[in-house]
């Protein structure tokens, strides 16, 4: 085992180096990182100006009152949360850089517009949570509002920047990778394509990940305590779902069908779940325990099922393509480096006739 461990912390090692030396990766990675620093650095001040700004939370007129105590898990969660969306950024642009994965670079685009969306919804969320707490006389300062409101403003702008600058580097991105992919499975066109259906697969598993969690972290911050056994069963899902995602991609790796088959059943009883929470966060006699982050809950919702149904097309899709050679191509080491100008030069005609490589005497 420790020489497999070596080998592995080898490519590891070799592959972090190769990201940093290369032009267009470094800089998609450095524009995600520089993103991810501003913005959290923000998210961090806007935190701490809330929570040193409250009075004391235990006194019986804020600890007795179930709105205020909902409206105060709300801030907190927030920002909490989009901290916690850029650092998975940061690392999904790190693996995706790693792996030469072009469909995970494209997709942390879209990921990057998911951040903007969430954080407009950010700004409306917190300013209905701190106008009700100032009523509520929470608050020492009465004003903190218009002394957070620039920081959580310029957020969205700066993924707006950071998401054009993100999306002409993955088009480079695109033209680097394609070499790498070419060394690697070869110029078969049916191969290639295969491989484009697991590389997305691969990516939707690790984007299912994050909103899954992310909705789940929301519901059981804010809206979780009125029922402990709901409240279990929701926290019991989360090491749950990272299992099937775990298995999900080792299956579709080692082409085993029947074990894609159980998660696939197992994703359409996650989509379910998902339509009944959604369902559930508008029903009238529920609506009141989810008003605090009904938005966000209804965003990531919405997002978790579209990227299931997408992750259940690309499961049937991969699975379809078991058995045809890619199997081979994806346990295997990669192929030996071969720069463009040998490949150039080296290029033998396959139809000619291979010639003896001495002479002979009759």
């Amino acid at each position: 085992m420790a020489p497999k461990r070596a080998g592995r912390m080898s490519i590891f090692r070799k592959g972090t180096a190769e990201l940093f030396s290369k032009k267009w990766p470094r800089l998609f990675f450095l524009t995600a990182a520089l993103q991810a620093i501003i913005c959290m650095v923000f998210e961090a001040y806007t935190f701490a100006k809330f929570q040193y700004g409250l009075y004391d939370m235990d006194q019986p007129q804020f600890r007795d009152n179930s709105d205020i105590q909902s409206q105060l898990k709300t801030i907190p969660t927030f920002l909490g949360l989009f901290i916690l969306g850029f650092i998975y950024v940061v690392v999904m642009v790190w693996d995706a850089l790693l792996m030469k994965n072009t469909i995970q670079v494209i997709g942390l685009c879209i990921a990057n517009l998911a951040l903007l969306v969430y954080g407009g919804l950010q700004i409306d969320q917190i300013h209905s949570a701190v106008v009700f707490l100032v009523d509520n006389s929470a608050f020492k300062d009465k004003y903190i509002w218009n002394e957070v409101q620039g920081l959580l403003i310029a957020i969205p702008c700066i993924i707006a920047l950071t998401t054009l600058v993100l999306g002409a580097l993955s088009w480079k991105l695109y033209q680097e990778f394609a070499w790498d992919i070419l060394k690697h499975i070869g110029a078969d066109y049916r191969m290639k394509k295969r491989f484009l259906h697991y590389q997305v697969y691969i990516a939707l598993l690790k984007f299912d990940f994050f909103f899954f969690i992310g909705f789940t972290i929301q519901f059981l911050v804010v809206v979780g305590g009125k029922s402990p056994v709901e409240f279990g069963l929701t926290a019991a899902a989360i090491p749950v779902t990272i299992a099937i995602l775990l298995c999900a991609a080792w299956f579709t790796r080692r082409e085993w069908k029947s074990g894609m088959i159980v998660v696939m059943i197992l994703y359409l009883g996650g989509l379910t779940y998902f339509i009944f929470k959604l369902v559930r966060i508008y029903e009238p006699g529920e609506a009141s325990y989810y008003m605090p982050v009904r938005k966000s809950l209804t965003a990531f919702a919405v997002l978790t099922i579209i990227l299931i149904i997408m992750t259940i097309i690309n499961a049937m899709v991969c699975m379809f393509n078991f058995g045809h050679g890619l199997k081979q191509h994806l346990l295997s080491g990669p192929r030996p480096e071969l720069d463009k100008d040998q490949a150039s030069y080296s290029m033998h005609d396959v139809k000619q006739s291979q010639l003896p490589s001495r002479m002979t005497i009759d």
